[in-house]
């Protein structure tokens, strides 16, 4: 004989599971009032929901740092979701600090102990829920640690490791990367086959071929300075500064005395 399910039962799984009514009310129908297992379940079935909505854009949620007060720490993470509203949900927040906390303490491993909560969270709120990205810098050798995030969305930003300079230029730099979204910081971090390749690219399209034999490897040449190397998603040394258009971050950054050790880049938008 079925048991009876009582609508406090039904109000208690809820409490206890967050789950909808009718879902609280299944899981209770399905294991005949035993609430233990009715969690089990719920959570089972959340797990498959997330796994199903894993594919989703998460292209909002909130991207977070917190520094050392001397800048030899810094940690950035960036926990993605689908829709502003939710963005802003208290749970959903408080689940980003959280991540925050976790790879603060233990690393940015450290956020796969958190599935379980994410894929929960996810199940709750109807939307997929990702740990977008997640650095933690520790500072050498006398550099410091800054950052960025872009408001006021809190979408977009960088951590950033800077040896020389001061607070500020860490700081303008890290706004930098923030817009111009460079992939190295100098000419000799680029693979030398990506080099290659862009080289082959412009010297066999209509534009190059179209010039004297003599002139083309100049051409080319100019090209890789100015579409590849200084164009945003290129070399930072290279790029013009956001901060002022004469100047190449790499003239900054020799005139200070400064050099970018790494950094990272979170975006949330796509």
């Amino acid at each position: 004989m079925a048991a009876e399910i009582s609508a406090q039962l039904v109000r208690e799984l809820r409490e206890r599971t967050g789950a909808g009514m009718m879902d609280c009310k299944g899981a209770l129908v399905e294991t005949n009032g035993d609430m233990e297992a009715a969690i089990v379940l719920l959570r089972e079935k959340g797990m498959a929901s997330a796994a199903k909505r894993a594919d989703r854009a998460t292209t909002e949620g909130l991207v977070g740092y917190r520094l050392a007060d001397d800048g030899s720490r810094g940690t950035m993470v960036a926990v993605g979701c689908e829709t502003e509203p939710v963005s802003k949900n208290e749970e959903f927040q408080a689940f980003g600090k959280k991540v925050l906390d976790l790879v603060e303490v233990d690393g940015v491993e450290a956020t796969k102990q958190l599935e379980t909560e994410r894929t929960e969270l996810s199940s709750k709120l109807g939307e997929n829920i990702a740990v977008a990205g997640a650095a933690r810098f520790e500072a050498v050798d006398g550099a410091a640690i800054s950052a960025y995030v872009h408001p006021p969305a809190n979408k977009l930003g960088v951590l950033i490791h800077v040896r020389g300079g001061d607070e500020q230029l860490a700081r303008n730099l890290a706004m930098h990367i923030s817009w111009s979204d460079p992939r190295w910081v100098a000419r000799e971090d680029v693979p030398a086959d990506l080099i290659a390749a862009e080289r082959e690219i412009y010297l066999n399209s209509d534009e190059v071929q179209s010039k004297p034999e003599q002139a083309r490897e100049k051409i080319v040449e100019g090209m890789l300075n100015k579409r590849f190397y200084a164009e945003r998603g290129g070399v930072l040394t290279d790029q013009p500064w956001i901060h002022d258009g004469a100047l190449t971050v790499g003239k900054v950054l020799t005139d200070a005395g400064a050099a970018v050790l790494e950094f990272e880049r979170f975006s949330l938008t796509g």
